[in-house]
């Protein structure tokens, strides 16, 4: 997703510094385009979007969600959990135990996104044939010799 972000932030970027006013509506829109650009950003890595997936159904521990989403190292679950606990969708509840008990739950706000990405993958899934033959009709077309 990053690939084409530059593009659109450049493209929402370009109206208000044309406009050539300082706090203006122009500006407004600027600053809610950029941070719908950051979220979406934020929960379209991989590494959120399994998170999601897996504490929308249920509370987790940091360990179960260690094992759950292959591939993610202590590190990178530690700073995406922590960022999405920043845009608040997660809540983390430290347990005072020892060792300590830490819980992260979804908030309302991120179930209301997992029904959005069941959504997008139900589509996916639906139009997957019909991708799949546009890809080939391009690549043939593409590659295809000119007259």
């Amino acid at each position: 997703m990053s690939q084409g972000n530059s593009a659109v932030t450049a493209q929402v970027q370009a109206p208000a510094a044309s406009a050539g006013v300082e706090g203006t509506a122009s500006d407004d829109h600027e600053r809610t385009a950029c941070t719908v650009l950051q979220v979406l950003e934020r929960v379209s890595g991989k590494w959120a979007i399994g998170i999601l997936l897996e504490c929308a159904q249920a509370t987790r521990r940091f360990t179960e969600l260690e094992r759950s989403v292959k591939g993610i190292s202590r590190r990178m679950l530690t700073l995406t959990l922590r960022n999405l606990e920043r845009d608040g969708l997660l809540v983390r509840t430290v347990h005072p135990t020892v060792p300590p008990k830490v819980e992260y739950t979804a908030t309302p706000m991120a179930v209301e996104l997992y029904e959005s990405l069941a959504s997008l993958a139900m589509w996916a899934e639906r139009h997957r044939s019909a991708i799949a033959d546009a890809r080939s009709e391009y690549d043939r077309k593409a590659t295809a010799p000119t007259a």
